[in-house]
């Protein structure tokens, strides 16, 4: 058996596909050599699958036997699976054995108390190597996990890059990943775009996003209540047609994204306001390049990464309420994302407008972050607000351009 700190993996949570790729995800979304050790997960567990679905011909993976296998049974399993998958899998009777790795995931949702989480997070920092990711689930149930939930809250709060609510789970399980010490931004060049939960397909190349979910399903409910409560009546027919079109504003649709390495993507759909060139003594000295772009109530409103690299900072400023489209619009709440990158100080500002008065923002400051990458959204008609180092870069829009978030070249680096 693996001495590993007495957490308790009890079957009070199992691991489903949806889970068990929100615990790969890390794993999957590098393209460059990376290395991946899994611990305590069954042999027929979906997150051991999800992960051999993720190796890449220069990847390396090792399992680490739990309490409902063995490692013969593991070895059998990665056997009968073929050599290309045998020969980058390794086995290992104990974690002791193991070797540091670039991501490490425990294959079981965590129970226990808060201390036994703590034990169990001391154990691993002999296994990971620097700017390693460890993916960790606990059931999101109350009451179900005897303290550990509360903790991985905890250091989340402190070192956490990412978290996922997984519903459609039994029960739901939260996807906690951390990251202990600091990723340079340049290996955010080599990542694909996170797979976030947030953004539920609903077809191949369209998805929604979770907070339309909930809005369409409000609508939906509402409808129902009407139709009982007043079965005579035809008012429930206001929320049941009211909930496509709440659906359809959350669209969140699969974006080409350019791979260009001086690409610089637009943050999100809607029309050029402004190009120009300014100083911002908050992102730094020197001049930046600000294209920004209006969301009408139509556009879709997911926002996205521009440029690859690191989140160092995140902030929010109050404000007002003007139409996102005139002068006043400066001085609205926005909410400031700022990134390292290998070009210097990129920002992305979401400005609510005249109706918009909610910003989601998804990425956690030290969280490496892919061109492209779904970042948050901001409800109703809005504003997004690129900041570039106006000495390395070029505008390749103008104003009055339509863009799409993610796939539109709206600047390149000239150096």
């Amino acid at each position: 058996m693996t001495p590993f700190p007495a957490v308790s993996t009890a079957p009070v949570a199992s691991i489903g596909p949806r889970a068990a790729r929100a615990l790969t995800a890390e794993f999957a979304r590098h393209n460059t050599a990376t290395s991946a050790l899994v611990i305590g997960a069954d042999h027929a567990s979906g997150v051991i699958a999800a992960a051999i679905e993720a190796l890449l011909p220069d990847d390396s993976l090792t399992l680490v036997a739990g309490e409902r296998t063995t490692a013969d049974l593991l070895r059998d399993h990665i056997t009968g699976l073929g050599s290309w998958i045998s020969d980058r899998v390794k086995i290992v009777d104990t974690l002791a054995e193991a070797d540091p790795a670039d991501v490490v995931i425990i294959g079981e949702p965590l129970t226990g108390t808060a201390e036994d989480v703590r034990a169990t997070l001391d154990a691993l920092t002999k296994y990971l190597t620097d700017g390693a990711v460890v993916a960790i689930a606990t059931p999101a149930l109350p009451g179900r996990t005897g303290g550990a939930a509360a903790e991985l809250f905890r250091q989340s709060a402190l070192f956490g890059v990412g978290s996922d609510l997984v519903v459609r789970n039994n029960p739901p399980v939260r996807v906690h990943r951390l990251r202990f010490t600091a990723a340079p931004a340049a290996r955010a060049t080599a990542l694909a775009p996170a797979y976030r939960t947030s953004s539920v397909p609903v077809s191949r190349t369209m998805h929604i996003d979770s907070n339309g979910i909930a809005a369409a399903g409000i609508a939906a409910g509402l409808a129902l209540l009407a139709r009982v409560g007043r079965p005579g009546s035809r008012l429930w027919l206001l929320p049941a047609i009211a909930a496509a079109p709440i659906a359809a504003f959350f669209r969140d649709p699969e974006r080409d994204v350019p791979g260009e390495p001086s690409a610089v993507v637009a943050a999100s759909d809607g029309r050029v306001l402004s190009v120009e060139r300014l100083t911002d003594s908050r992102f730094g000295a020197g001049e930046f390049l600000r294209i920004a772009v209006f969301l009408s109530v139509l556009d879709v409103h997911v926002n996205r990464i521009p440029v690859a690299g690191r989140v160092t900072d995140h902030f929010v400023e109050d404000g007002g309420y003007a139409n996102a489209m005139t002068a006043a619009a400066e001085h609205n709440v926005a909410a400031y994302t700022v990134l390292d990158t290998e070009h210097g100080t990129v920002v992305v500002a979401q400005r609510t407008g005249l109706i918009a008065r909610r910003i989601v923002q998804r990425t956690p400051v030290g969280a490496l972050v892919a061109r492209g990458e779904r970042m948050g959204l901001i409800r109703f008609g809005s504003r997004t607000d690129v900041y570039l180092p106006a000495d390395k870069a070029e505008s390749m829009v103008t104003v009055g351009d339509r863009v799409l978030g993610g796939s539109s070249v709206i600047a390149r680096w000239t150096r």
